[in-house]
């Protein structure tokens, strides 16, 4: 079987940039003459609009597309509050289904060279009560990517995502450090730590700069 190509994006937390370094992702194969979607299997903290509940960060990745995309592929599972995904499901009296997930993914496959997959939180957040985010990556088949924040907390955190992918069966394809304000005292020293203590290789350093663009990132990645 031919393994898929793309990727799928975590972070060591929620809020540290693992939207803004899919698109980035987007624009950086895209710029390589590739067609290139993403999807947002599972969101929370999403708007009521007419056309039904719409996430910001899925949003972007749809508009990002290489191809026109129905909103229902690029985020399958959305959910208003802003709180942890199974508990959101668990409110809204939903399952969140991987084959669900899965199904849309191929959907997606037969559209475009590369599917990238953007997590939600961390790696070893809970979907279900017996399956979590690593789960799902796993069973897509995809290389992983970390978006590290930097901040108070980020070697342990990196250090302990990085070890907890590799030791699930997935394969980290590299972390990306993503300078998240407010700016952390000696960051580079941070990121030389990083370096010297994971295998897999630094994909870029984001610059702590507000309202960041696609292919500003992309510009700082090296895959």
């Amino acid at each position: 079987m031919t393994r898929p190509s793309g990727y799928f994006i975590t972070g060591t937390d929620t809020g540290v940039g693992k939207t803004v370094v899919t698109l980035g992702l987007m624009q950086y194969l895209q710029a390589q003459g590739k067609t290139v979607v993403a999807m947002k299997p599972v969101a929370s903290g999403c708007e009521r609009t007419a056309a039904g509940l719409r996430n910001a960060d899925a949003l972007q990745l749809q508009q990002q597309a290489s191809v026109p995309l129905d909103y229902a592929l690029v985020n399958p599972y959305a959910f208003e509050p802003a709180i942890a995904p199974h508990i959101a499901a668990a409110q809204a009296g939903v399952t969140i289904a991987s084959d669900n997930i899965l199904s849309a993914y191929h959907e997606l496959a037969r559209q475009a060279d590369y599917v990238l997959v953007e997590g939600v939180g961390g790696w070893q957040v809970p979907l279900a009560a017996d399956e979590t985010l690593a789960d799902l990556a796993r069973a897509l088949g995809l290389d992983v990517i970390l978006v590290v924040a930097l901040r108070l907390g980020c070697l342990n955190h990196a250090l302990l995502s990085a070890e907890s992918i590799v030791a699930g069966g997935s394969e980290l394809r590299g972390w990306v450090a993503n300078q998240v304000p407010p700016r952390l005292e000696y960051a580079r020293e941070n990121i030389n730590t990083l370096k010297s203590m994971l295998s897999p290789p630094l994909l870029g350093v984001l610059p702590a700069r507000p309202g960041i663009s696609a292919r500003m990132v992309a510009e700082n990645l090296t895959l």
